[in-house]
């Protein structure tokens, strides 16, 4: 399938809006990444490329594989093609400075390479409520998420982003990054599992 635009939730886990100082959104925070975000997860992330300070964020991803506009639960979970985990990688100086003067995320957020893939896993029979993933630096723990912890759940944020615009077949959802975002170095080791062990990918930093 070819992919389409990327969707994104900003501060769906309470614990990572508090790490950054950001207050807790009444409604999903969507912002958006192009294709030409993408790459295959274990593509080595140029650090030096960027003259700002690169952040990691792992997230759950959600890879549609029908359209949904003005969708409830059920579409949703039937347009649900796979499952898989993404890397938001993102320019925080740039981040902060276009928070500070009001503007969009995009220059911090959607540049090319932006958004490290994995591949997805088969949607059916997992339990999209009870969904866990870990982020390892250079074999120490960094970030542990579970569904569980979303404020607005993944269903929740489907529907919600198909009221305002359409979702297509191809398209990838980001469902947020749990708490212990923090900055890549080159020479670090990157590795992302969704558990019990559904998938295991591994990047590095140069």
């Amino acid at each position: 399938m070819r992919y389409n635009k990327v969707v994104c939730v900003g501060r769906n886990y309470a614990e990572h809006a508090a790490e950054l100082n950001n207050p807790i959104p009444d409604t999903p925070l969507l912002f958006m990444k192009p294709a030409t975000a993408l790459v295959p997860f274990e593509e080595p992330i140029p650090v030096s490329h960027h003259n700002s300070s690169l952040h990691f964020e792992l997230e759950l991803a959600v890879l549609l594989g029908q359209p949904l506009k003005h969708a409830d639960k059920a579409a949703a979970l039937d347009a649900i093609d796979g499952i898989g985990l993404a890397l938001d990688l993102t320019l925080r100086d740039v981040q902060q400075q276009l928070k500070a003067q009001g503007h969009p995320w995009e220059l911090a957020k959607a540049f090319d390479g932006s958004c490290p893939i994995s591949q997805f896993v088969p949607a059916d029979g997992l339990n999209l409520t009870d969904l866990e993933f870990t982020l390892e630096r250079n074999g120490t723990l960094q970030q542990h998420g579970h569904t569980k912890h979303m404020l607005s759940p993944i269903l929740d944020v489907l529907v919600y982003a198909s009221q305002h615009f359409t979702l297509s077949p191809g398209d990838i959802v980001l469902t947020g990054t749990p708490a212990g975002v923090g900055p890549l170095h080159a020479g670090d080791t990157l590795t992302a599992r969704l558990l019990p062990e559904h998938l295991v990918v591994q990047t590095r930093a140069i």
